[in-house]
């Protein structure tokens, strides 16, 4: 079994095939599909050619199913997901939602696993010592 992703909210799952699936609403409200590389790291994604951005809008990410709005109780430009690998083992995901900006947090309980991307240095939640992150939690 290879690792999938499931929405917080309703537990569906968000793969199909090789890509995560997401829908998506731009900032003129347009709604979309967006399909996300599910390599930690990987930033490239697939949509149709009608559903427009540019660099630096944010994007609001739902589940496709459930349609729950998948934003950060952390930071309102963080979109979050769990992950699930070949072993059962959870993780919570974390990537901006802003177009263009590479920032992707992997999460084991209440420690970072891992922050990869060019801009992860933009979010300090993930840089907090694990012990006084508890104080911060909404």
């Amino acid at each position: 079994m290879q690792k999938y992703y499931v929405c917080p909210e309703c537990q569906g799952h968000l793969m199909v095939g090789d890509y995560i699936i997401l829908s998506a609403k731009n900032r003129q409200d347009k709604r979309g599909l967006l399909l996300l590389h599910p390599e930690i790291g990987n930033y490239s994604s697939i949509k149709h050619p009608s559903f427009k951005f540019t660099a630096g809008d944010p994007i609001d990410f739902y589940c496709p199913m459930c349609q729950h709005y998948l934003q950060s109780r952390f930071d309102k430009n963080l979109v979050h997901v769990i992950m699930i690998d070949k072993d059962r083992k959870e993780y919570d995901v974390y990537f901006s939602r802003i177009a263009g900006e590479k920032s992707t947090y992997q999460v084991a309980g209440d420690k970072t696993v891992s922050a990869t991307g060019e801009h992860s240095h933009r979010y300090t939640y993930f840089k907090i010592p694990e012990e006084l992150k508890k104080y911060l939690q909404k």
